[in-house]
């Protein structure tokens, strides 16, 4: 039989240690206890310094290193020289394969693939009217911020760009486009003549835009965050009228329904990001804006919005946000926000499991991390594959040096992450004009790649970046599929690990700033490895499967699961996880093979090593249970960590 026990591990520090019960039979006493803590606590020792060394060098050796020059060259065709801003990630031609879609300001929208036999990436949106992508270059539009997502529900996304035609705020003189593929090549739907006549085209000056699924059918509506000036401009919200289109003859009728959901609000809107904040998977929004609060719009189920910044406390009303990404920093399954605010503090805000009150998230960013820059993408990646995220902030040099910054945000149990600045290496760029920038794995080596945009006070060609650390580690990549086979943003996808416990991602329906970042849950691993998979759909379907032997270090594509399909878990598995349990509580269940019934264990507290657990553990296996033995022996206490910094996972194979 199969156990797969997620195990909150309450670490203290020794002078609170009491003790640990467990198992053992005859060949492992009390009597060898002390010399055991003797052994493996001058191993542990040592370890911990070698894992200080390594942890010190990782730190110092740059991160990320410049391939512009073999991968994507400037040039006049593929990389020119001109004001770019955002960036998304979509499969445009629909081979399969994922490209970068480049907004382009006083030049033409980029749409960037790469070419495996090149190993380089191509434009592929070139200046010919008989190209399928001709009309994506829309080059009179000066367009700021992009994303994709399936509007019609026929499992192909449109792209949306948003035009200020250069207006600050207020009315802009060029509408926005959202292109469709249709009769063999991309055309604008807001251009439509029955669109037209709906006034829809959404003619103010907006900055980022992103695509919320706010009522679970797998069609998303386009959020699009405009500057208001006074009562002129407010936010947007563009759907498919199901009841006036008809798709299978490509009538696509839109409406904008800012106003039913809630979300037609009068500020400078900024950054935008999309995702199951304070639901449990239904698509929340979460604004942050400038000269005013910021918006947390949490989903009533239905499609319409709550704001509930002023509770969660992430109003943050004295500044002026820009970039901003969703992730689950500390591993206890719930969505946290980092953003930057222009040339103020950055925030990174904690949703805390234990508050007494409903929601509410607590800002942890401190030092060098929260350091006011002119920041405008931010982006949570792993990039190296070590379990661990990184948080990256890209800058403006609009008035001298403003280098970017990159930081890891290390999971500890019972303990606010650790945060740690990385050697950023090439991708500094201490004079780049930054405007967007993206992550995706361009060439298939299981690593992310990162581009950034440059612009609006310099031009400057893409600049493109890999990783020189982690290639050794493991890693999976997950891709949700909506009821139409479409890439499911705002999806959240959870994996389990036999090690370091649950980690989750959202797949992204737009972030950073201006941008929106590859739909795909990237995960890195280190030597951990992973047991289940469960994704979570905005409509609040849920499935469960076991990784089977040969998927790791792959890319796996979940389908949405038929009616009454649930789980792929074999009957001899039994998945529990206790994460987070209230009150500092937590229940092991533990099944034995051959042998009646099961043994519970109920304790206030359990204080251990992980490396002393997994010891003790690998003896326990081997020996049939016979008796309680308490560990209270004082050589043990010279040896045990101060920190609390374990989360466990348990795989039992009998």
């Amino acid at each position: 039989m199969k156990l797969i026990c997620v195990i909150e591990a309450l670490t203290s520090s020794l002078h609170n240690y009491k003790h640990i019960i467990f198992t053992a039979g005859d060949a492992f006493s009390p009597p060898h206890l002390d010399t055991v803590g003797i052994m493996w606590g001058s191993g542990l020792l040592l370890l911990l310094v070698t894992l200080w060394h390594h942890s010190h060098a990782q730190n110092l050796n740059p991160m990320l290193q410049v391939v512009t020059q073999t991968m994507l060259p400037p040039d006049n065709l593929h990389n020119p020289t001109q004001l770019n801003y955002g960036m998304a990630v979509t499969d445009v031609d629909g081979d399969g394969d994922l490209e970068v879609v480049v907004a382009g300001y006083n030049g033409p929208n980029l749409v960037l693939k790469y070419d495996r036999t090149q190993k380089k990436l191509v434009n592929i949106a070139v200046d010919d009217s008989n190209s399928p992508y001709y009309a994506l270059r829309d080059q009179a539009g000066n367009a700021i911020g992009v994303a994709a997502c399936d509007v019609d529900g026929d499992g192909r996304e449109e792209i949306y760009f948003l035009n200020t035609n250069n207006a600050y705020s207020g009315r802009a003189t060029y509408t926005d486009k959202l292109f469709k593929f249709r009769n063999g090549r991309f055309e604008d739907l807001l251009n439509d003549e029955l669109n037209v006549r709906r006034g829809v085209a959404n003619r103010m000056a907006g900055r980022s835009v992103a695509c919320v699924d706010r009522k679970g059918t797998g069609r998303y509506s386009v959020y699009v965050a405009n500057y208001a000036s006074g009562n002129v401009g407010p936010h947007a919200l563009l759907e498919m009228d199901e009841a006036a289109s008809d798709v299978s003859k490509g009538i696509i009728a839109l409406s904008d329904v800012a106003a039913e959901a809630g979300v037609n609000r009068y500020t400078g809107g900024r950054g935008v990001v999309v995702g199951p904040i304070l639901s449990e998977s239904r698509s929340d929004v979460f604004c942050d804006n400038e000269n005013g609060p910021n918006f947390l719009f949490k989903n009533n189920g239905n499609g319409a919005f709550v704001d509930m910044a002023t509770q969660a406390g992430v109003e943050d009303q004295y500044q002026h946000g820009r970039g901003v990404a969703l992730a689950d920093f500390n591993g206890d399954g719930k969505t946290d926000i980092v953003y930057g605010n222009w040339n103020g503090p950055h925030r990174l805000f904690l949703q805390r499991s234990d508050s007494k009150v409903q929601f509410s998230l607590q800002n942890i960013a401190t030092g060098r991390f929260a350091e006011a820059s002119p920041i405008r993408t931010v982006i949570a990646a792993d990039f190296d594959n070590d379990k661990e995220l990184e948080v990256f902030f890209n800058n403006i040099a609009y008035r001298g040096n403003a280098p970017n910054r990159l930081f890891r945000v290390s999971r500890r149990t019972n303990a606010d992450p650790l945060i740690q600045e990385l050697n950023v290496g090439d991708a500094e760029e201490p004079q780049g004009r930054g405007t967007g920038g993206t992550v995706t794995d361009l060439d298939g080596d299981g690593q992310l790649d990162l581009l950034l945009a440059h612009g609006e006070s310099a031009q400057q060609p893409i600049s493109v970046f890999k990783v020189t650390q982690g290639s050794s580690n493991n890693w999976l990549r997950v891709i949700p599929r909506t009821q139409f086979g479409s890439f499911a943003r705002g999806a959240k996808v959870t994996v389990f690990t036999s090690q370091s416990g649950a980690h989750t991602r959202i797949i992204d329906g737009g972030s950073g700033y201006l941008c929106e970042m590859e739909p795909v849950a990237h995960f890195g691993l280190g030597n951990d490895e992973v047991k289940v998979l469960e994704v979570s759909w905005p409509d609040s379907t849920s499935f469960t499967r076991a990784l089977q032997a040969g998927e790791m270090n792959s890319v796996l594509e979940v389908t949405y699961p038929k009616e009454g399909e649930t789980t792929e878990l074999a009957n001899d598995t039994i998945f529990v996880v206790y994460n987070n349990v209230t009150e500092k509580k937590c229940l092991l269940l533990w099944f034995l093979k051959g042998r009646a019934g099961c043994f519970f264990l109920l304790c206030e507290q359990i204080y251990f090593i992980f490396l002393f657990l997994r010891f003790l553990f690998s003896f326990m296996a081997l020996n049939e249970v016979n008796k309680l033995v308490p560990i209270n022996t004082p050589a043990l206490s010279n040896y045990f960590i101060a920190q609390k910094s374990v989360l466990t996972v348990l795989v039992l194979t009998f």
